[in-house]
């Protein structure tokens, strides 16, 4: 079971560490980047190196890299859009009308590459593009067999007014297949290392569109894609109009329909060994983001989605209006450890899968 949790929040990063004392058995025991907003965080598990983003705002996008557990960081290269060249066709957010900017806005999204990839990694940005580093992060280039698809440009932001890569799934079985989700825009497939591109969401369907358009694959808004490692043809989707599963390598999807309280939210997170058992943190809906009835709860399905168990044991169940957003739940590689977070500095962890849960912060 793992022994540190990384926490990133508006403020910076914090470590939380086993802290051995019975009445708070986790503390924080590290901090960095105090004061500034740390979007995005990975854990790289190929050599223990951890990365986080940093979103200075008015003064730009960082990017830092740890070899030391996060005692000291090193600033490395960061994306960057090329200029865009004066031929391009016009582009503009299809719902908003504004333009899309050929700039970085936001770290979306950090993975790494596979096994035997040394030096891969993957970042998803706003507004839309996919960029990949072979040397650790020092240099990016941005994917253009993805940027310059044509049914990229009809991608639309979903709660930003961007479209943005949030999901970077990296198949254990061939790490030149590569699954990004986007809002909004659906689930992209490449199964040559990103020279080539399908989406592949169909099953999924987008309530806000107009009737004839709402199976349409690429504006499909999946807030967040994972993949089973030991049953990696399995993937779960929380998508904005409930929650969608595939069973065939992302070929089709279908939509479960029995998850209590609700079926919206944004978070998900699937056991690393059995595909049928995945957690979510369900909201009212899109107009009303917060907990049903005012009370946090995780829900958990073991069945494949055929029904669903409400856990509440050890969560706030009066008057708690915390939400939940796409990264913020994860599970450990044994599949025990699970925390979230919500947008108002709660911070929850379970050591049981999900049957009690621990205040870590609120």
């Amino acid at each position: 079971m793992s022994p540190r949790v990384f926490v990133a929040t508006r403020k910076g990063l914090f470590t939380f560490e086993r802290s051995g004392s019975a009445s708070q058995p986790w503390k924080i025991a590290q901090t960095a980047f105090l004061g500034d907003n740390c979007p995005m965080f990975l854990h790289d598990r190929r050599d223990g190196a951890l990365y986080a983003a940093l979103n200075h705002g008015h003064f730009g996008n960082k990017l830092h890299r740890s070899t030391d557990g996060g005692k000291s960081w090193t600033e490395i290269g960061v994306p960057a859009y090329p200029e865009r060249p004066a031929d391009y066709p016009d582009e503009t957010n299809p719902m908003s009308g504004k333009p899309i900017p050929w700039k970085l806005e936001l770290i979306w999204s950090l993975e790494a590459g596979g096994p035997t990839q040394n030096g891969r990694l993957w970042c998803g940005t706003l507004p839309g593009g996919l960029f990949r580093s072979d040397d650790l992060g020092r240099n990016w280039e941005l994917v253009r067999s993805l940027w310059d698809h044509p049914l990229r440009r009809q991608w639309f932001g979903g709660g930003a007014e961007l479209p943005g890569i949030h999901s970077i799934i990296v198949d254990p079985r061939n790490a030149e297949r590569v699954v990004v989700g986007v809002s909004c825009g659906g689930v992209w497939v490449t199964n040559n290392d990103g020279q080539t591109w399908a989406c592949q969401a169909d099953g999924m369907r987008a309530e806000y569109m107009p009737p004839e358009q709402a199976g349409t694959p690429h504006i499909q808004d999946a807030h967040r894609v994972v993949q089973c490692p030991a049953m990696p043809e399995v993937f779960w989707a929380q998508h904005h109009n409930g929650i969608f599963r595939t069973t065939d390598d992302c070929k089709s999807w279908y939509e479960i329909t029995a998850a209590q309280p609700s079926a919206f939210g944004f978070a998900v997170a699937v056991h690393p060994r059995d595909a049928d058992t995945a957690w979510f943190v369900p909201g009212i809906k899109d107009e009303k983001r917060i907990p049903v009835d005012g009370k946090v709860v995780v829900s958990r399905t073991r069945d494949g989605g055929k029904t669903f168990e409400v856990l509440r044991k050890g969560l706030p169940q009066e008057h708690a209006y915390d939400l939940t957003l796409r990264h913020a739940l994860d599970i450990d590689t044994t599949g025990t450890l699970l925390a979230f977070g919500s947008t108002t500095g709660s911070v929850w962890l379970s050591e049981d899968g999900g049957d009690s849960w621990l205040t870590l912060t609120t």
